[in-house]
C-alpha cells in the first residue's frame, strides 16, 4: 500500500521528477534501474506532469504540486493507494480533474484507491464504494445508492439533506 498524507510540505529544493523518483526508493534504494525510470515516466504521464518534470516544486501551483506528490505515490506501483484529503487547497476545476484522474487510474491500472474526502458530492459522483465515518466509527457503508440517501446522511451529518438526481448522479443539497 502506498500512502499520501494530508499535508506534504518539503523544505528541500527538488524537481518534480526527483520527487516522483522517491516513490521508487523501496525498490531501488536510490539506484534507479530502467524499470524504475519506466514507472517514473508512467506516473508523470498519468498525472500530466511530463512538460514540467524538470521544474522545482516551489515554482509550481498548488494543483501541480499536489499532482507531483500523487505521482510519487503512484510510482510505488502498489495495488492499493491511500490518499488523505488529496483535494485540499485545490480549486473546483483542479479537484474535478484530480477525481477524474483517480477514476482513470482505477480503470486503466486496476488500482484500488481509498480517498478521504469531506465533500459528499465528490464521494457520490466519483466513488464505487463509500464508507462514512463519524467520531471514528463507521456509520454507513456501501455503494452510492445505499449511502447517498437522506436518512443515511442524516445519521452521518445530523442534518436533513435532500438528494436530487442530476444527469444520473445523486447530488446532496446540503446548502438549502
Amino acid at each position: 500500500m502506498s500512502i499520501l498524507k494530508q499535508s506534504n510540505h518539503m523544505s528541500v529544493r527538488l524537481t518534480v521528477r526527483e520527487l516522483v523518483s522517491f516513490g521508487r526508493f523501496p525498490y531501488s534504494q536510490g539506484h534507479l534501474t530502467k524499470e524504475d525510470e519506466k514507472m517514473i515516466d508512467v506516473s508523470l504521464q498519468y498525472m500530466r506532469l511530463v512538460d514540467i518534470q524538470h521544474q522545482y516544486l516551489d515554482e509550481l501551483s498548488g494543483g501541480q504540486r499536489q499532482r507531483a506528490f500523487i505521482a510519487m505515490v503512484l510510482a510505488q506501483d502498489t495495488d492499493y493507494i491511500f490518499l488523505d484529503e488529496p483535494l485540499n487547497n485545490l480549486d473546483m476545476n483542479h479537484s474535478v480533474e484530480m477525481m477524474k484522474l483517480f477514476k482513470q487510474l482505477v480503470n486503466d491500472l486496476e488500482k484500488t484507491i481509498v480517498v478521504v474526502l469531506h465533500d459528499i458530492n465528490f464521494a457520490s459522483v466519483y466513488s464505487d464504494h463509500i464508507v462514512a465515518l463519524k467520531d471514528g466509527q463507521v456509520i454507513k457503508e456501501g455503494g452510492v445508492e445505499e449511502v447517498i440517501q437522506t436518512d443515511a446522511l442524516e445519521q452521518i451529518y445530523d442534518m436533513r439533506i435532500p438528494i436530487e438526481v442530476i444527469h444520473g448522479e445523486r447530488i446532496c443539497l446540503y446548502f438549502s
